[in-house]
């Protein structure tokens, strides 16, 4: 610490700052919580309580998927712990997950913070407390002393192995030593047997789900690209169930953060200028800093970024106790102590890409101020893409970090949602059966490298006989198929299943090799190279979009849902989408304009003409074209089903075709519909008389799914919006809607598996 001080003392004039740290030391935790209590207008840690006061029994449920119990020697992890106020009512919701109290609690809340006196104050109160005689035999509470960084190495290093005999407590000077547990009075009691025990695994070496709570919007402190780096470091493993509670302040009009943190009563500014007594405390002289010479001033500036900086009121000198070196400041020079980063929804689903987590669920407060995210560490997810520029383009060659993207989701949707039994059933009629499509994606990619490098076939050579083309309906005629390959008849006849993987593996070895040669300069990354990359990929890409809407279709009646992933929280889902606010008018005027459809890539020009930036298509996009685009009138939002069920109980009886989308339910068992079959029975927002709608999680009710698009055929779409008076988008017109409101991956877009399933 007394480094961090130093460091940050001797830069230049304008640039000189003090670690954040040092405002948290015991004196300024209590200064923290008079902040809490007393300044209204610090918003955030009213708003984070009231969204963990009224919503702890559901944030829980969601952390544990559903379920209404817990696992044995499950542990939860709190970062910056602070006064527990807001915690106490999660450990209420999980003890409340506890049917009985036992000897040996099943669930362990260890406290992180940087004074050990003050978690020891904290838990003790806790322990004292109503609500700890109800965490008694459910919930154990216990301490760890230390920064983020010492307490997340701990956790690594299998620490929170939470029932063995406990390591002694060790300090250095500064507070930030070695970590151990520190036991409160509620702690559990070790039992008479409990050394015959065998010691439970840590949750680095088992199946025990590890819950992270970091709240308190304190991932703000962090500069934008250290904040991604720090969740990417926290010990959460893909498709185990570990969850991270983060609080996360919006991005607020000015006045209001500005006040936030400089309040009328001035607690925030106590604070702040104890952090100049801390800093001298850290070099050896807590009286270093004369407090009458500085004054606190903070802004929020266009980065969504709150500064708090000391002042200095005049010209003076301070010497470093350590080093008796002299340091100078000047009249009105700021020296920053704290940054507070604040998200807007782009920045929030930005930082969760750039740390490979997956939003599960988000709690809102009341004045839409400030957010609790549920995040998880999902098996695979898919980096943001870069803007456009002359040497790069979001269309053009795939590193091979993209592949193995790619197929990472190729292999979960097929190794892990298809079961054995399904493997020689078709997932719907006048396509082939399911094991064609493990074998045709790398057949596919087999023969046109074969074509491109004018090498033989990756053996088993015969293969190309069998999965080169899978069946394609006519679009004018769907009874009827274009040509394919020509497949055995007999389950018998067909390949292995391991002989496949096989295959794949050998395929895609091939493809890796042909990076790895274009690396090292052995083999040139022509745009004829470049071209069939693009193909191949976007080709496995569209299968697996194209097998999971056929896999929809089977879903409850075959499909497993998607392994790693939790299961939606549809009634908390549901409760949010409903609540969310509707547009103030259900349509918006455009036009008149110019789009540009199409792009210009002519594989006649492949031979010799430059790759970087160039930007790759299929024939029928061919051909850069301006397109005028009338005036018209648009809906914000897509068809829900529940919009379209009254129609095709009402006024679209017996036009309509069943949506595919939709199952009949009756008695829990799916039931098979005749597409034409409309009963005019009534439709209501709480009865849709046996139908659901399918996901791949299985059925789900329309009370659930009602505000959902609804996914059906174009005629039945159609049929729909004439008769309400209306038409469909043409392409043009839909591009203008997108290029002026379309959100993107970045800002939160439904795309790229960041759900399983449609959203409003």
């Amino acid at each position: 610490m007394a480094a961090q001080v130093v460091g940050g003392l001797m830069r230049p004039a304008g640039q000189k700052q003090l670690p954040t740290m040092l405002l948290y030391d015991e004196r300024g935790l209590r200064l923290y919580d008079d902040i809490t209590t007393k300044a209204p207008e610090y918003y955030l840690f009213g708003a984070e309580e009231e969204i963990l006061k009224n919503n702890a029994d559901e944030i829980v449920r969601a952390m544990h998927h559903g379920e209404e119990y817990v696992s044995v020697d499950e542990v939860v992890l709190e970062l910056g712990a602070g006064a527990l106020r807001k915690t106490s009512h999660i450990l209420l919701g999980l003890s409340r997950l506890v049917p009985e109290a036992s000897a040996r609690a099943p669930i362990t809340y260890y406290a992180l913070d940087l004074e050990e006196r003050e978690i020891e104050r904290t838990l003790g109160e806790i322990s004292a407390s109503e609500i700890g005689k109800s965490l008694e035999g459910r919930v154990d509470t216990r301490g760890m002393c230390g920064t983020y960084d010492d307490g997340l190495k701990y956790v690594e290093d299998g620490g929170l192995n939470v029932h063995r005999s406990p390591i002694p407590m060790a300090f250095a000077s500064s507070g930030l030593g070695d970590i151990s547990p520190i036991f409160s009075e509620a702690s559990s009691v070790t039992t008479s047997d409990s050394a015959s025990e065998s010691a439970p695994s840590t949750p680095d070496d088992s199946q025990v789900p590890l819950h992270i709570l970091f709240l308190g919007s304190s991932l703000g402190n962090f500069p934008r690209d250290g904040a991604a780096a720090f969740l990417r470091s926290l010990p959460l493993r893909p498709g185990l169930g570990d969850t991270l509670l983060l609080g996360m302040d919006h991005d607020n009009d000015k006045a209001t953060i500005e006040e936030a943190y400089n309040d009328p009563q001035g607690y925030t500014k106590q604070f702040i200028m104890n952090g100049l007594r801390t800093a001298g405390r850290a070099l050896g002289n807590e009286d270093m800093f004369d407090e009458n010479k500085w004054e606190y001033v903070n802004q929020y500036n266009v980065v969504c970024q709150h500064e708090a900086y000391f002042k200095s009121k005049c010209a003076q000198t301070v010497q470093d106790p350590l080093s008796k070196r002299d340091i100078s400041f000047l009249e009105e020079e700021m020296m920053k102590i704290e940054e507070s980063f604040k998200f807007s929804e782009k920045d929030a689903h930005t930082l969760f890409s750039e740390s490979n987590l997956r939003p599960i669920q988000r709690w809102t407060d009341s004045s839409q101020k400030y957010s609790l995210w549920l995040l998880e560490c999902p098996p695979f997810s898919f980096p943001l893409l870069k803007a456009p520029t002359k040497t790069y383009s979001p269309f053009g060659v795939p590193s091979i970090e993209d592949w193995n993207q790619l197929w990472s989701a190729w292999d979960c949707v097929t190794r892990q949602m298809i079961p054995p039994s399904m493997l020689y059933q078709k997932p719907i009629d006048l396509r082939h059966i399911c094991l064609f499509y493990f074998g045709h994606i790398p057949t596919f990619l087999d023969i046109h490298l074969s074509k491109l490098l004018d090498e033989p076939h990756t053996e088993p050579e015969e293969y190309k006989y069998i999965f080169e083309r899978g069946i394609d309906p006519n679009v004018d005629d769907p009874t009827q198929c274009h040509a394919h390959s020509e497949v055995p008849e007999k389950d018998e006849d067909w390949p292995t299943l391991t002989a496949i993987f096989q295959f794949q593996a050998r395929v895609r070895a091939r493809l890796t090799n042909l990076y790895n040669d274009i690396a090292s300069g052995k083999g040139t990354l022509s745009r004829k190279v470049a071209r069939v990359l693009f193909m191949t990929f976007e080709h496995e890409a569209l299968h697996a979009e194209t097998l999971l809407y056929m896999l929809l279709q089977r879903a409850g009646t075959g499909v497993l849902p998607p392994q790693g992933f939790t299961v939606p929280p549809w009634e908390s889902l549901a409760a949010t989408w409903s609540a969310a606010p509707q547009p103030q008018n259900p349509t918006v005027a455009l036009g008149p304009a110019e789009v540009t459809l199409g792009h210009d890539d002519k594989e006649a020009d492949d031979m010799g003409s430059v790759v970087d930036g160039h930007e790759f298509g299929w024939d029928n996009e061919q051909g850069t074209r301006e397109v005028q685009v009338g005036k018209f009138e648009m809906e914000w939002r897509p068809v829900t089903n529940g919009q379209f069920y009254a129609f095709f109980h009402g006024h679209g009886k017996d036009k309509l075709e069943f949506p595919a989308s939709w199952v009949e339910v009756e008695g829990g068992e799916i039931k098979a519909r005749n597409p034409f079959i409309s009963k005019n029975t009534g439709a209501t927002s709480n009865a849709h008389n046996g139908s659901q709608v399918r996901t791949l999680y299985g059925p789900v009710p329309f009370k659930v799914a009602q505000d959902w698009p609804v996914l059906t055929s174009y005629n039945n779409l159609s049929t729909y919006a004439t008769v309400n008076g209306g038409r469909l988008p043409t392409e043009p017109e839909l591009r203008l809607f997108y290029e002026k409101f379309e959100s993107g991956y970045e800002g939160g877009a439904n795309i790229g598996f960041r759900n399983w399933h449609p959203v409003p």
